[in-house]
Parts: structure tokens; C-alpha cells; sequence
């Protein structure tokens, strides 16, 4: 039996001939844009680099120039942004994106942005203005917006606070600039406050010479300006003293415990009373 050939013919499909024609024909174009699309990855990866190193380098200038922490990590934050934008509209013109139209992209919808946050660009603005006239640096303890701590830094948008039991506070700039500023670090000395109330029946010269010897012999009060101490009211209970000694600022808490002991102590030894509150009550007897 003799075998018998069979010719088989293979439709060819018309979709994929067309693109295998539209691939021939436009295979320089796929490969500029290709370039393209890798050379914006690159431009990317690369000028996000160059970004960290710049602002990485001013931050270690402005340190070496002894600048505020705070104000170098604000500076830090405007660089390292700015050249960022700069190298993503870099990146998108390498892809066909004209700039001009970028820029205005950008500008339109940083006014609707701006118009949609205009708290958080009014916290930016006040971050400047923080900046520029330095109502406190890092490491001052102040009050500001109704909370009290060290200041930690100044960002972009806020203010970052350590409180002294170690909590972390975030304070908006506008807030900041808005409100009383309280710097307690900001001058090298401090005034310590002490309201000391003794029994009517005190000697009060005495009292006073008393309060004086004890605030001259700790060392850490300061001689210039000098000690006041005198009668401030006629209390209910007592006669209280206003005491108002001055001590360098890092001092402040440490003398003021020592020496609000120190002066219990030796009101005790020489036998003069400080009284609780009392109230003298009169019994009248009636037939």
C-alpha cells in the first residue's frame, strides 16, 4: 500500500500579521521611548541620590558653622524638596512631558492644594518666620501653645517638644506663632519665687535674718543681683514672706528644691512657727 502525502496549510491569522507589520514598523520608536522611560528611572534613582547628598552636605556645613540643630533640619527639609521637584520635572521631560506645561501642572495644582490647606501652609509660613527671628533654638524649655518642654526641632510644619516626664509633643508652627512664647532658657539667670508663711506671733526681723543667712550659704546663689526678702501679706493664717533669690538658669530646679527645704529646716531649729491654716471660732453664751 503505497503511503499517501498530506499537505496541511496553516491559516495566518490577519491580527497578528498586522502587528508583527506595525512592530517592524515602528521598532525605532519603542526603543526611544524605552531609552526614555529608563533614562527617567534613572534620572529618578540617581538625582533622588544627588538630593540626599546635597541637603546632606548643607545640613554638615550649617553644623559646622555652629547654626541652631532646629534651623539646620528646617533648612535641611526646604533643600531636600526643592531639588526633588527639580529632578521629577527633570525626569518627565526625558518622557515627552513638556516642561512649561509641567510648571504650570504644578503651579494649578498648588493653588488648589494651597486653597485645600491653607492651615497647613499658614503652618509653613509661621515656620519660617520662626526661623528668621529664632524666638528660641533647640534644647531651650519653653511654653508655647499651652504646652511646656525642650524643644527638640523645628520642621517644616511643626515644632517638636520633649516633656520633662519624656513625652513627645507635637505643636503646629501657627499655633507656635500664635501664642505666647515662654522662653525660660533664654537668659542665663533666673529668679526662684518662694512664698514662706509664719504664725502672727513670729518675730519678723528675725524671720527675715533668719531666710537671709540660709540663702547666703549655698554657694550657688548668685550675689549680683541680691536677695530680696520681705513681707507681701497679711494672710488669713500667716504672715507671708516673698523670698527671691537668683541662680544660673541650669541651676534653676535644683536650688529651688534645696533651698525651699533648707529654709523649713531652719525655721524649725530656731523655733519659728509655720502654721497651718486655722480659724479662730467664737462661743457666745446665751441666758
Amino acid at each position: 500500500m503505497a503511503n499517501e502525502s498530506v499537505d496541511i496549510e496553516i491559516p495566518i491569522v490577519d491580527g497578528l500579521t498586522q502587528a508583527e507589520k506595525w512592530l517592524n514598523n515602528n521598532s525605532d520608536l519603542l526603543i526611544q521611548y524605552g531609552v526614555n522611560i529608563i533614562s527617567a528611572l534613572l534620572i529618578l534613582f540617581i538625582g533622588n541620590i544627588i538630593v540626599k547628598a546635597v541637603a546632606g552636605s548643607v545640613a554638615k556645613v550649617l553644623h559646622k558653622k555652629k547654626m541652631d540643630k532646629a534651623v539646620v533640619e528646617f533648612i535641611h527639609g526646604i533643600v531636600r524638596y526643592t531639588l526633588f521637584i527639580i529632578v521629577l520635572i527633570a525626569a518627565l521631560s526625558r518622557v515627552g512631558v513638556q516642561t512649561a506645561s509641567v510648571v504650570a501642572v504644578i503651579g494649578a495644582a498648588g493653588l488648589a492644594i494651597g486653597l485645600a490647606l491653607q492651615g497647613s501652609l499658614s503652618n509653613f509660613a509661621a515656620g519660617v518666620l520662626i526661623v528668621g527671628f529664632r524666638p528660641f533654638k533647640s534644647g531651650d524649655y519653653v511654653e508655647i501653645g499651652g504646652v511646656a518642654g525642650s524643644v527638640d526641632s523645628i520642621q517644616i510644619f511643626q515644632t517638636i517638644l520633649t516633656t520633662p516626664d519624656n513625652k513627645m509633643v507635637v505643636v503646629p508652627n501657627a499655633s507656635v506663632i500664635g501664642s505666647a512664647i515662654t522662653n525660660y532658657s533664654r537668659h542665663a539667670t533666673r529668679r526662684i519665687d518662694h512664698v514662706i508663711g509664719v504664725s502672727y506671733g513670729a518675730d519678723l526681723k528675725k524671720t527675715q535674718e533668719v531666710i537671709r543667712k540660709t540663702l547666703e550659704a549655698d554657694e550657688r546663689i548668685l550675689k549680683e543681683p541680691g536677695i530680696t526678702i520681705g513681707v507681701v501679706a497679711l494672710a488669713d493664717s500667716s504672715v507671708n514672706f516673698v523670698v527671691r533669690p537668683w541662680v544660673r538658669t541650669e541651676e534653676y530646679w535644683a536650688v529651688y528644691f534645696d533651698t525651699l527645704q533648707a529654709i523649713k529646716e531652719a525655721l524649725d531649729a530656731e523655733g519659728i512657727e509655720i502654721p497651718f491654716p486655722q480659724m479662730d471660732v467664737h462661743l457666745n453664751k446665751v441666758d
